[in-house]
């Protein structure tokens, strides 16, 4: 398939991977969790402190067992969603702190902003499954308040949905909380009914709480991505070569250990490694190179057959504005058109990861629909051609009339819910109202709506009681 954006080649890649190793080999990685140490100690890693060194053979060791593809069950069975290979799913904007309002104002995130999203995933038609900690609420304390939203996440959406990884304790709970649901958490250790996100600590570690959180997931055998987020020219190499070298250590590092933990636990190779902006000295989530480094991050996780996670609807922008447009509309394309798999902060993201906006959502929702039309197949067939149809109709004709017209009229083509196609007239008739405008009624109608999603009146009992008791315990 011919396309101008760069792609590595073999050589490339295996490049990048022996850089990688030499680091692995000569630097080794931090990690700041005592069993992670033991559990390297135990299998044979040469560790020194707190620091792990990485044979070639350990690191293809890991490799093998980890899984190209795997299925992530979701409540509801017909909501289940598979992830490697050509197959991937959109799932929210996640850790942003603050709420930009419809008129720009920014406030502090809330439960019932988190309990909002829950309910914006669950009706829509293109984001595939639920988040977590789509924003911080700020109204309930922050010891706990993953339980509260593991609780709505469960609750309130029937799609798959995202673990606690903020540590050890987080990511047990997030277990507890599904084996709850589905019978027992040792029911779960062969399927995978989450996923949790795990970053390292760039330049070349992992924290307690991330090393913690990943051993308890991999140990019940749920789903992990491991993603380097490295500042270039701060965190983490100026120039992208060095980058993706770096960020693959990382990865391949914390890759080892959940394979030495439980193999063939799935792992998502993922980045959201961007520039630093060298005016500011801040994070640049709307530059070109990261798209960049999201087209070489899908490239290297397929070096490793292995699936792959990036960031989609990402900008600096504070306003839904054109801005933002340009800059989530970049990312996210990429993402998908490069081949990511789990398409993280597909929707909703603003101010390189400070804010969500409700009215970004739906318009970054509205573009993933896009984006999957985009994508589909042109059926090239005797029928699809319909020659006879051409004929009939000739020169000069119309087929405004013709049978399959009428047939197909609303399937063939891809219908905007929130994308005006109306004349000037029209649309200054109808209000004149800008996109974000328009999102936000598409938004109250969204949530007026929305109907909560069957649950057993026992299981959501016994979740409830499970996050008083562990409040309160």
């Amino acid at each position: 398939m011919y396309d101008r954006m760069p792609t590595l080649t073999q050589e490339q890649m295996t490049k990048i991977h022996d850089a990688s190793m030499n680091i692995l080999c000569d630097v080794g990685v931090a990690f700041n969790e005592e069993e992670s140490l033991e559990i390297f100690k135990k299998n044979g890693c040469k560790v020194d402190g707190k620091t792990v060194f990485f044979s070639e053979n350990e690191v293809r060791g890991a490799l093998e067992s980890a899984p190209q593809r795997f299925t992530l069950a979701a409540r509801n069975p017909a909501k289940s969603v598979q992830l490697g290979d050509d197959d991937f799913a959109f799932v929210p904007g996640y850790g942003a702190p603050f709420i930009i309002s419809s008129d720009g104002q920014k406030r502090n995130a809330t439960m019932q902003d988190y309990d909002n999203f829950c309910k914006l995933v669950q009706t829509s038609k293109y984001i595939d499954m639920n988040g977590f900690m789509m924003v911080e609420p700020s109204d309930i304390p922050p010891q706990t308040a993953h339980l509260d939203m593991l609780l709505s996440s469960i609750v309130l959406c029937d799609k798959p949905f995202m673990g606690s990884p903020i540590s050890k304790e987080g990511a047990r709970d997030a277990i507890e909380m599904a084996g709850l649901v589905w019978g027992g958490k040792d029911k779960i250790k062969d399927t995978p009914v989450t996923v949790s996100l795990i970053n390292s600590l760039s330049p070349l570690q992992f924290s307690e709480e991330m090393a913690g959180a990943l051993i308890e997931m991999a140990h019940y055998g749920q789903a992990c991505v491991l993603a380097s987020l490295a500042m270039a020219g701060a965190s983490g190499p100026v120039e992208l070569a060095g980058i993706l070298a770096m960020q693959n250590a990382e990865i391949l590092a914390g890759l080892t250990l959940a394979q030495l933990v439980r193999p063939g636990v799935p792992i998502i190779y993922g980045s959201t490694s961007s520039p630093m902006d060298m005016r500011t000295g801040g994070l640049s989530i709307g530059a070109p190179e990261l798209s960049m480094i999201v087209s070489c991050t899908a490239q290297m996780a397929r070096f490793y057959h292995l699936p792959s996670r990036s960031g989609g609807g990402l900008t600096d922008a504070n306003f839904p504005d054109a801005q933002a447009g340009i800059e989530s509309a970049m990312a996210l394309i990429t993402a998908v058109r490069n081949g990511i798999n789990f398409i993280l902060h597909a929707c909703g993201i603003l101010g390189a990861y400070v804010a969500m906006s409700y009215e970004k959502f739906i318009i970054d929702e509205e573009l993933c629909g896009m984006l999957k039309k985009l994508i589909e197949s042109i059926e090239i067939s005797d029928a699809s051609l319909d020659l006879a149809t051409i004929k009939e109709v000739g020169i000069g004709g119309n087929y405004l009339t013709q049978p399959k017209t009428f047939e197909l009229c609303r399937t063939a083509f891809f219908l905007p819910e929130l994308m005006t196609v109306q004349d000037y007239d029209g649309w200054r008739s109808a209000g004149g109202k800008r996109a974000d405008e328009r999102a936000s009624d598409v938004l109250n109608k969204r949530l007026a709506n929305y109907e909560k999603p069957d649950i057993d009146p026992a299981i959501e009992s016994e979740l409830s009681e499970y996050v008083t008791r562990r409040k309160t315990g």
